[in-house]
């Protein structure tokens, strides 16, 4: 069975730089684990969905918890999933339009189809927040 988080932390002062850092480790160490997802940036906030077997994704996130580049990690959503939402993704960063009014119709556009309503809604409430 497999696992699927989604997650929103805080990380105020992090440079471009190092979230592009974080996106080429994610991708590299998520293949070797068997874990999928996408990743949304905008500045001052992570939103993130994992997915791949459940003890892989719990360790990912304690990981990701102790990590000191961000904090106020707070798990919006976890649920076992049959099939992954992501599943050709190690890690993909999903942009968000600079135009708010353009965020919605590229989200909608951008992420996966599988994706459960609920944890569309989440993600696309998130990137028109900002």
């Amino acid at each position: 069975m497999l696992s699927q988080y989604l997650y929103i932390s805080t990380a105020p002062t992090l440079p471009c730089e190092e979230v592009e850092a974080i996106l080429a480790a994610s991708a590299r160490n998520n293949t070797a684990r068997g874990i999928t997802g996408l990743l949304l940036f905008n500045g001052r906030n992570f939103l993130q969905l994992l997915e791949g077997e459940a003890d892989e994704v719990a360790g990912l996130m304690e990981t990701i918890t102790a990590d000191p580049r961000h904090a106020g990690v707070s798990v919006l959503d976890r649920r076992m999933i049959e099939v992954r939402t992501c599943p050709d993704w190690a890690m993909k960063r999903v942009m968000i339009a600079e135009s708010i009014a353009n965020r919605r119709d590229m989200l909608e556009r951008d992420l996966p189809e599988g994706l459960d309503r609920e944890v569309r809604k989440m993600i696309v409430n998130f990137a028109v927040l900002n």
